[in-house]
């Protein structure tokens, strides 16, 4: 009887001594884990208040971004390899329409990125990790 309640002790200890060991870990991206790399530029004047092509009003004091592919709302850091300063932005349009330009960012994303003086900047797109 007495290995009864040490046995009820370990079945019922074990799982939440696992439990409590266990941490989450925040990993850096992969090289797999790149959406793209490239210029990207920020818009903002001319635009502010019309549709955007997701159809909801554009704000350039919104952390937002013009994609041409990947699909309206995915969360993507945009990681400036000039100054390496980053901003998580939302994708809720469509572009850029410049040659050679990867994403347009809108004014508030490109001043957390410390290229509104510049107009562009050399940036690495990365998913947002929860």
């Amino acid at each position: 009887m007495r290995f009864a309640g040490l046995r009820f002790f370990v079945v019922a200890a074990v799982p939440v001594l696992i439990a409590s060991c266990t941490r989450e870990v925040r990993r850096e991206p992969s090289p797999r884990d790149v959406l793209g790399e490239g210029l990207a530029s920020w818009y903002g004047p001319g635009f502010d208040g019309k549709r955007t092509a997701s159809g909801e009003r554009f704000d350039e004091d919104a952390l937002t971004a013009a994609h041409r592919t990947l699909p309206f709302g995915t969360c993507v850091v945009v990681h400036n390899l000039d100054t390496g300063a980053k901003v998580a932005v939302r994708i809720n349009d469509r572009g850029p329409y410049a040659k050679g330009r990867v994403l347009d960012v809108s004014k508030a994303a490109a001043k957390h990125l410390g290229m509104l003086d510049a107009g562009v900047a050399h940036v690495r797109l990365h998913p947002c990790t929860p």
